[in-house]
């Protein structure tokens, strides 16, 4: 590295951390990212939402995926809790445009594919370097201390520092910000399978979701290249972890026997990974950007697996901050104020995502029945399966939604108070 001094510095190279990255380079910036881990390294998160389209679509990618072996993803599925799949949520159905569209990835190479976009873009990439600290000067941050992987360990300095570190939240942890959701606490277990049950036609790539008899947990089942399947249960972490005293792949089983839907579908499938357990907590920060310093992606904020919206999430938010670190770079302003001005609308999105999480884990609440008694919430509905909550209004989705369940209070970001 030629120079300890850059314009931002991207800790986590992840979707979130190589989009903003990108973005940022691509206005001329000096930008280095750094990541703990050497690409392509696994990661569970397999199905994307249509709306990542947009993202996608500017960052130049969109040819690599039209061309991979990716499984086309046209719907996705619910199974009651008896077995029985109710009408798929068709993504074209609302709007005949390729962006309804989108694509059941292997992260690994997915990722990787975002990284190399990153160093193609003219980001300084450095893998395996492990950033120790994020430093301060006062409140406002000023550069990070880094362990690269043949020991050297140095101070870089740059005018804003993006946390993208994804689940570890480096920044969020250490400035207490990290607020999680009291009734999302959740756990995953998962593993892959090669020869499971695909579904014929246009949804053999849809993303499926299954519920367990006494809908205590759910699975998702997603279709991967080279006939791969991710299979993936989540419950409560109490249900899921803590009352059990087999193993992880003794309680996986025991969780796939009270899944109707699901056993025929891998009985004669091999299971190529062993089983393991991720926690699956919902949680937001107080605050999405500091003097010197933005949140991107899980850094900021994670939410409930149950509608695919983590690399969506990841990419959104990434995008908005990179917007608002070049919007910041023009003004020559880098305070909090400046950088987290995507903030309020990135959270309002992430709210209303919310809601239909805790819509579908209400035990007195079903999607079948709600469209029955309001049917003209179906096209809403769709729309924010597909992802597309920060380009459209829900409508009356969630007034509707209300009289049938209890959905949460809206959190808001704690106000900054502007740089002297």
């Amino acid at each position: 590295m030629e120079s300890n001094s850059h314009d931002v510095i991207v800790i986590g190279g992840g979707p979130a951390g190589s989009t903003v990255a990108t973005l940022t380079a691509r206005e001329g910036r000096s930008v280095v990212l750094l990541d703990r881990e050497r690409f392509p390294r696994f990661r569970v998160g397999e199905s994307l939402m249509p709306a990542t389209y947009w993202t996608l679509k500017r960052l130049g990618v969109l040819d690599r995926l039209k061309a991979s072996h990716f499984p086309k993803k046209f719907s996705v599925q619910f199974f009651s809790s008896n077995g029985r799949c109710a009408t798929p949520f068709y993504f074209s159905e609302i709007d005949p445009h390729e962006n309804t569209q989108t694509w059941q990835v292997d992260r690994a190479e997915f990722d990787q594919i975002l990284l190399q976009n990153s160093i193609d873009s003219g980001v300084a990439v450095h893998q395996q370097a492990n950033v120790k600290q994020v430093l301060f000067d006062g409140p406002r941050a000023v550069g990070v201390d880094v362990e690269f992987a043949e020991g050297d360990r140095r101070r870089l300095h740059a005018s804003v520092i993006v946390d993208a570190s994804g689940q570890t939240a480096m920044l969020s942890r250490k400035l207490g910000l990290k607020q999680v959701d009291p009734k999302l606490q959740h756990a995953a277990l998962y593993t892959r399978y090669r020869g499971a049950v695909r579904s014929p036609g246009k949804d053999e790539g849809a993303t499926l979701i299954m519920h367990t008899r006494e809908e205590r947990s759910w699975f998702w089942y997603i279709p991967l290249p080279d006939d791969q399947v991710s299979v993936g249960v989540v419950g409560p972490m109490d249900y899921l972890v803590k009352q059990r005293v087999g193993t992880l792949q003794e309680t996986f089983d025991e969780e796939v026997a009270l899944c109707p839907a699901l056993p025929q579908r891998i009985r004669d499938a091999e299971r190529l990974t062993a089983v393991a357990a991720i926690r699956d907590f919902s949680y937001i920060s107080r605050q999405i950007a500091g003097d010197g310093w933005v949140l991107a992606g899980d850094a900021f904020g994670f939410l409930d697996p149950i509608y695919s919206t983590g690399v969506f999430l990841a990419l959104t938010s990434a995008e908005n901050a990179a917007d608002s670190i070049n919007a910041a770079f023009a003004a020559g302003d880098f305070s909090g104020e400046r950088l987290g001005r995507h903030g309020e609308k990135y959270v309002a999105g992430m709210e209303a995502m919310r809601k239909l999480v805790y819509a579908y884990y209400d035990p007195d609440f079903n999607f079948a029945e709600f469209l029955k008694r309001f049917p003209r919430c179906r096209e809403d509905l769709v729309h924010l399966l597909i992802g597309n909550v920060f380009r459209r209004p829900a409508g009356e989705l969630f007034d509707s939604m209300s009289e049938m369940c209890e959905l949460p209070e809206p959190r808001t970001l704690a106000p900054l108070e502007p740089s002297s």
